[in-house]
C-alpha cells in the first residue's frame, strides 16, 4: 500500500485532498502536517472527516514527511521550494501551490513576490497541446508535479481544443469566471465574511493582473503553437466552491463555423472526467460539485465572428484535490480514474 502525507491539512486544499483519499483503495494516508495548527486534532478543523477526527496534525519537517511515498503539499506561493529541497529525490511530489508551474522566470518575478523556483511537469493531464498531444504523456512515471491553478484547469480545458485545433485565433482572447469563495483560503478575510458576500458578486484581479494570468497564456499558448493575448477577469460568487468560467475568442479565418464543435469532440471522446455536453445543455456548477468532473460546452456567435465557450469544475476537486490525485495514479502507473469521483453532489 502507498503511503501520502498532506502538507497543508488544515487547510481547504488539504481537506479536500484528504476527502478523497479517504476513498482510494491503493493510497493509505500518513501524517498530516500543518504548522498554523501543529498540535490540533484534525476533527477540530475539519469535522467532516469523521474517520480521521483523532488524528493529530504535526509541524512540518522532513522527519514528519520521512518514510512516506507520496507528499501533497497544499500551501501558499513560495513556501514549497525549501521543503522540497529537504525530500528525496525518489518521493512522488505533488504540489497544488503555483511555485513550480511556470516555465517563464520573469512572467513569475512579474506576478509573484518570492524568488522563481523552476518549473516542473505541469500536471494537468487533458491539456492538449500543439499537435493535439496530451499532456497526460509528460507525467507518467514522474516524481515532482505541478498541480494546475483552479482557475486554469477551468479555462485551459474549455479553450485547448480549439485553439490546438486552429478554430480559433490566439489573439484577443476573453475570459471572465466566477469562483466560489473557499477559491480564497480558509484564513479570515473581511471580503469573505457572510455578510459581504452572501446576495452579492463582485470583480477582483482586474485589468490583467491575477496571478493566474500567466498560467493560462503558458497553457494556451502551448495549445496554439503561437503567443496568445488574454484578457482574464476573475470575479467571487456567492457560493461556497465552484468556477464557472466563460471564455470568448475569435473565430479563425475560412472556418466553418458549422465544423467547430467537432474540435472539442475530438480532444475529449476517450476523456473520463471532460464531459462534452449535449447541444442545448450549459454547465452549471451545482452539477459537478465534489466531483473530478469538467462540463463543457460551446457555441459559435456568428454575429460577432467569435466562439463562446464555457466551463463548470469544482475548484476544490478537478481545481486542485482531484486534479492532484489523478497526477498522482498516473505517477504511481495505477488506472488515472482510481478513487475519483465523477458524479457530482446534487441539489
Amino acid at each position: 500500500m502507498t503511503t501520502a502525507a498532506v502538507v497543508g491539512a488544515s487547510g481547504y486544499a488539504g481537506g479536500e485532498i484528504l476527502r478523497l483519499l479517504l476513498a482510494h483503495p491503493q493510497i493509505q494516508i500518513g501524517a498530516l502536517a500543518a504548522d498554523s495548527s501543529a498540535g490540533k486534532r484534525l476533527g477540530d478543523v475539519h469535522s467532516h472527516l469523521t474517520p480521521l477526527a483523532d488524528r493529530v496534525i504535526a509541524a512540518t519537517s522532513p522527519e514528519t514527511l520521512a518514510g512516506h511515498d507520496l507528499v501533497f503539499l497544499a500551501l501558499p506561493h513560495g513556501a514549497s521550494a525549501a521543503l522540497v529541497a529537504q525530500l528525496p529525490a525518489e518521493v512522488i511530489v505533488l504540489d497544488c501551490g503555483a511555485d513550480f508551474r511556470l516555465t517563464d522566470a520573469a512572467a513569475w518575478t512579474q506576478f509573484y513576490d518570492t524568488p522563481y523556483a523552476g518549473q516542473w511537469p505541469y500536471g494537468l493531464p487533458e491539456l492538449v497541446g500543439a499537435g493535439s498531444r496530451k499532456q497526460r504523456d509528460a507525467l507518467v512515471g514522474q516524481t515532482r508535479i505541478a498541480v494546475p491553478g483552479c482557475y486554469p484547469t477551468a479555462v485551459s480545458l474549455a479553450l485547448a481544443p480549439g485553439l490546438a485545433a486552429g478554430v480559433l485565433q490566439p489573439q484577443d482572447i476573453v475570459i471572465v469566471a466566477a469562483s466560489g469563495t473557499s477559491g480564497a483560503g480558509k484564513s479570515l478575510k473581511p471580503h469573505l465574511l457572510g455578510a459581504e458576500v452572501m446576495g452579492s458578486m463582485s470583480p477582483y484581479g482586474v485589468g490583467g493582473v491575477h496571478r493566474h494570468t500567466p498560467e493560462i497564456e503558458q497553457n494556451l499558448g502551448a495549445a496554439a503553437g503561437a503567443e496568445v493575448t488574454v484578457s482574464f477577469t476573475p470575479t467571487l460568487a456567492p457560493m461556497s466552491r465552484g468556477i464557472l468560467a466563460t471564455a470568448t475568442a475569435k473565430l479563425a479565418d475560412g472556418v466553418d463555423p458549422a465544423a467547430v464543435r467537432a474540435a472539442w469532440e475530438t480532444a475529449y471522446a476517450d476523456e473520463p472526467f471532460v464531459h462534452l455536453l449535449p447541444l442545448g445543455s450549459w454547465p452549471r456548477t451545482a452539477d459537478v460539485v465534489g466531483s473530478n468532473s469538467v462540463h463543457v460546452q460551446l457555441a459559435v456567435d456568428e454575429r460577432a465572428g467569435r466562439v463562446v465557450v464555457t466551463s463548470a469544475i469544482d475548484n476544490l476537486t478537478k481545481g486542485t484535490a482531484g486534479g492532484a490525485i489523478q497526477c498522482a495514479n498516473l505517477a504511481l502507473g495505477l488506472p488515472e480514474t482510481t478513487g475519483l469521483p465523477v458524479v457530482g453532489v446534487a441539489p
